[in-house]
């Protein structure tokens, strides 16, 4: 078995690109039988390690639902694989573009071209999902791929570094991992590509670095993401709805609800059914392997900093605990109870930061418009969630909103469908991919004309004469 290939030193990572660079240049234009082989063989290694990859993240967050990794993680991952491989041949092929009369019989197309070497920067909440799902899109379109894990998930990492030393060889794919230098040193390199997924503050950083380069840049980023219950939506279907996507991972997912707008009257409503929702489906929590941990002191720590100051201020607060819990003992093993806050006066941070955690800020509207408004004064999220069913509400909410994807009745959901672009908008990100759209992130669109044997070009040409002119009255109609 190939001894995994894991570079931890930023010194290495200038002959590491060299070499993905030499090995793009040996084929630079894969073939469809080519990519697929290449997609099969990532494919048949993630159900061979599937096993050992959701043990992996579970000792990196101390403990994370194997199940839930399952369900989040290795099943995306790997239908965005078999999606790639049913629609590769039509994404490669050629595509005609029509031509003005006056350049007939000229013709024209677009070919999708490799960009060359790709830079995928993986964040530790979804360590496989976030690495496979830009690997999937950048191997489809041709390239050579460095992926550079998080500091905080290594099991992840050694673990998926063995699986890549298996199925490709030297050079095709590269795994790094490292602290900040690492991060930054990685940033600065000149791909043809760069992919980050994390924070706003950090994205800010790596476009900066990037930027040296010219290296275009996918930031994945994330933001408030508000969820809106309209008048006379049911309360507790709702409540069941969010309390499913704010948990999972608790909390720790960049498209969570973050914070929930609903009627004044539903507040009480709300709160009791999101506390059902909660005790059916974890019945415990400091013991309970489907509710996982904050992944690290630092972040629980930010977390507990924020509903201190929020109660400090005066909000009004409900921890989701079972009776013979408490929080100090939930602290103990790194974990947080999901917890509600409301009536939380403005400049707390709670309101104004991304939560990234299993606290979820309640906000109550007297008309739709206060809400409508509310989302509008704030820097446009990665998505938005909306809870109702009259359609000409629905219209008139996505029409006056903007967010990097929307579901209507649910959460989350929008993520896993490869059919669908997933990226942000403004301070959530910018670009795309998933699917078709990543195929197209990672390819460059080659614009060829062919002209014909016999063509008008001649007439054109100077000397200028009467002939030229009398076209020109034609032309510039």
């Amino acid at each position: 078995m190939p001894a995994p290939r894991l570079l931890c030193d930023p010194a290495e990572l200038p002959a590491a690109l060299a070499a993905s660079r030499a090995a793009w240049q040996q084929q630079p234009y894969p073939d469809l039988a080519c990519r697929r082989a290449r997609l099969q063989r990532l494919h048949d290694g993630l159900l061979r390690h599937a096993d050992a990859l959701a043990a992996a993240i579970s000792r990196d967050f101390g403990q994370r639902s194997v199940d839930e990794t399952r369900v989040a993680e290795l099943f995306p991952a790997l239908q965005g694989i078999a999606y790639a491989q049913r629609h590769l041949r039509r994404w490669m092929r050629a595509q005609r573009r029509g031509l003005s009369p006056w350049f007939w019989p000229a013709r024209a197309e677009v070919q999708a071209q490799p960009l060359g070497v790709v830079g995928i920067i993986v964040p530790w909440n979804y360590p496989l999902y976030l690495a496979i799902g830009p690997l999937t899109d950048a191997l489809a379109a041709g390239n050579q791929v460095m992926i550079k894990m998080s500091e905080y998930t290594p099991a992840t990492a050694h673990c998926l570094a063995q699986l890549l030393a298996e199925v490709f060889p030297a050079g095709e794919v590269q795994l790094a991992l490292g602290e900040v230098a690492m991060a930054r040193a990685f940033a600065a390199l000149p791909f043809d590509h760069l992919l980050f997924t994390g924070s706003t503050a950090v994205g800010r950083q790596v476009m900066q670095a990037a930027s040296a380069n010219l290296t275009p840049v996918t930031l994945e980023l994330g933001g408030k993401s508000p969820t809106l219950i309209a008048p006379g939506y049911p309360i507790a279907q709702a409540a069941a709805c969010i309390a499913q996507g704010k948990l999972m991972n608790a909390g720790q997912t960049c498209v969570a609800p973050d914070y929930v707008l609903l009627p004044r009257a539903a507040l009480a409503e709300f709160v009791q059914a999101f506390a059902q929702a909660v005790a059916r489906s974890y019945p415990t929590l400091a013991d309970n392997p489907d509710y996982s941990t904050i992944i690290h002191r630092g972040q629980l720590d930010r977390l507990q900093g924020y509903l201190d100051q929020a109660r400090a201020a005066g909000a009004q607060w409900h921890a989701c605990l079972p009776a013979a819990e408490t929080e100090a003992q939930l602290r103990a093993v790194g974990k947080l109870a999901p917890q509600l806050l409301w009536a939380v006066p403005d400049g707390q941070a709670v309101l104004e930061e991304e939560i990234f955690g299993p606290i979820l800020p309640l906000l109550v509207y007297d008309e739709l418009a206060d809400a409508l408004a509310w989302i509008q004064a704030r820097p446009r999220p990665l998505a938005l969630y909306l809870f109702d069913h009259d359609r000409a509400r629905i219209r008139q909410v996505l029409k006056h909103t903007h967010a990097g994807g929307v579901v209507i009745n649910d959460t989350l959901l929008h993520v896993v469908q490869d059919s669908l672009p997933f990226g942000g908008v403004g301070a959530s990100g910018m670009g795309q991919y998933h699917g078709h759209h990543g195929f197209l992130t990672f390819s460059t669109l080659k614009p060829v004309l062919y002209q014909a044997r016999l063509n008008a070009m001649p007439l054109l040409r100077p000397p200028y004469g009467r002939l030229l002119r009398w076209l020109q009255t034609w032309m510039i109609r």
